[in-house]
């Protein structure tokens, strides 16, 4: 492995590339939940801590950061099928390429995370250095949002509880914030616990189907609730919608659009056909620039390109994935231009909305007719938010923070359970989900590294307010809260009454 001084090079032009990423990413809204993070509101436009308020405690849920892809799948079984296409001279110039770009993004991924502090196994599935970086930078606008919560005067007796899902972007997402806090404040070195891991709190959408040894628990609730969603991920009625987006003609236009770019007409006349079947099959092998790191894999043939429609969407994914790799695609020789080079916006639009209502059905709040499915699960988290602030509430301050790094998988259906704006609105099953119709966004709702924030805030006589941050815009709790604001129109709440307005949701009801 490289030095941790070669290492932190690298996450300084993270820095730079993630700048740059960002430019792009804002003239192309179409890279859904691969969406590199952007905070949604600046630090100096909050609203103001009302007087004599100071910030007590803050509590965080995070997705981990930007990372690579999570296993070779479409992306060997698409540069198979450009192998083919190579080999019949099917290329067109732009088609030419795109085998260099493919090459590149395999190369990155085999290698995400070879020379950087803290990844202990490169490869798929890694942060990216623009991931590290995003938690990195979160941690310190926190720091700032909250002048004086981290003094060492105030830490001295007080812990910061680290806790993830145990995977390990989560972990090194968790490792990249914590140590940005200790360069901002060095008093809180020691005070730290953690990290720790937590399935159940924090991976409860993919528990085992052995249950838990608790009884009457919540736990074993959770786990009750783990399994439906389970069942419902594999059930016909998701199946029935899933089957419904994936025959939109709109996608078969946007397959033409991006193959005949790339493709000779032939080629692509033999693919729709069915004279082509890729796959992901196969052994390659990247060695790092330095020599230090070999990964050598080998495809299990399960992710196949047949037809038009999937080798577009199968390009379309790794365009979006592209945002958040940027300092990987070039040190391998390619950059995120060449990606969106062979992608027209308006088809990455079609496979964008595509994937919206995807997980719109299989992650967010889903159809009126199955309940609560995808997000009675998230109770045991919204019910250890409270736990916290119950705590600072009564006095017993031991906790000067509580970090949480996970999945969009358990982002998504606490802002559904907590009645977001945005992320709460079902549909009925013969209304199917359309954008122009419903709030509901990846990009918003779950980027990279989206994050809930509760910043609470005690005055002289112990009363205390909570503020909700959501990507660190202020936002309101649902609805039927608003009586609990300690004025009209204010994104303070007094905590006794935000409780008292959750006390169904916790309870296991709906919102």
């Amino acid at each position: 492995m490289t030095s941790h001084k070669t290492a932190r090079a690298w996450v300084g032009l993270a820095g730079l590339l993630l700048a740059a990423s960002l430019a792009q990413a804002a003239d192309r809204d179409d890279r859904q939940t691969k969406t590199p993070y952007v905070p949604r509101q600046a630090i100096s436009s909050l609203e103001p801590v009302p007087a004599g308020y100071a910030p007590v405690f803050t509590q965080l849920l995070a997705r981990h950061g930007s990372r690579g892809l999570t296993g070779m799948k479409s992306d060997l079984a698409l540069y198979r099928l450009w192998q083919q296409a190579d080999q019949e001279h099917a290329l067109t110039p732009l088609g030419q390429t795109l085998g260099p770009a493919l090459q590149a993004m395999l190369r990155a991924n085999f290698l995400l995370g070879a020379g950087v502090a803290g990844i202990s196994e490169p490869g798929y599935g890694n942060e990216t250095l623009v991931g590290l970086q995003e938690h990195t930078e979160l941690a310190r606008r926190m720091v700032q949002r909250l002048p004086g919560l981290f003094d060492e005067s105030k830490s001295d007796q007080r812990e910061v509880v680290v806790v993830s899902s145990g995977k390990d972007r989560a972990v090194d997402s968790a490792q990249a914030f914590t140590q940005s806090l200790l360069e901002a404040r060095p008093g809180l070195r020691g005070h730290v616990k953690g990290p720790s891991q937590d399935a159940y709190l924090l991976y409860f959408h993919r528990l085992p189907k052995t249950p838990p040894a608790e009884t009457a628990t919540l736990r074993l609730q959770t786990w009750k609730d783990s399994q439906a969603y389970q069942a419902y991920q594999h059930g016909a009625a998701l199946q029935a919608q899933l089957a419904r987006i994936r025959q939109d003609p709109r996608l078969q236009g946007a397959a033409d659009a991006v193959l005949s770019r790339l493709f000779r007409p032939d080629f692509l006349k033999r693919l729709e056909q069915g004279g082509y079947r890729f796959s992901n099959s196969g052994t390659l092998s990247f060695a790092s620039e330095d020599g230090r790191y070999t990964n050598t894999l080998t495809g299990d043939g399960r992710s196949v390109i047949a037809n038009g429609v999937q080798a577009a969407w199968a390009l379309y994914d790794l365009y979006a994935i592209s945002a958040g790799m940027s300092a990987e695609l070039e040190r391998a020789g390619s950059n995120v231009k060449s990606f969106a080079g062979v992608m027209p916006p308006t088809a990455a639009q079609v496979f964008a909305e595509a994937e919206e209502a995807e997980d719109f059905y299989s992650k967010g709040p889903g159809m009126v007719e199955q309940g609560d499915v995808t997000w009675r699960m998230a109770r045991i988290l919204l019910q250890d938010f409270f736990d916290e602030a119950d705590a600072i509430d009564r006095g017993q301050r031991q906790h000067l923070a509580k970090l949480r790094f996970a999945h969009a998988e358990i982002v998504i259906p606490l802002a559904t359970l907590m009645g977001l704006p945005g992320a709460a609105q079902q549909v009925d099953e013969r209304e199917p989900y359309a954008p122009a119709r419903n709030g509901w966004r990846g990009a918003q709702i779950a980027p990279m590294a989206a994050n809930l924030q509760w910043d609470m805030f005690a005055d002289a006589a112990g009363r205390t307010v909570v503020r909700l941050l959501y990507n660190e815009a202020e936002v309101d709790f649902k609805p039927s809260c608003d009586a609990a604001r300690i004025s009209p129109g204010s994104h303070y709440y007094d905590y006794h009454a935000l409780r008292a307005c959750y006390a169904q949701a916790l309870a296991g009801g709906q919102n």
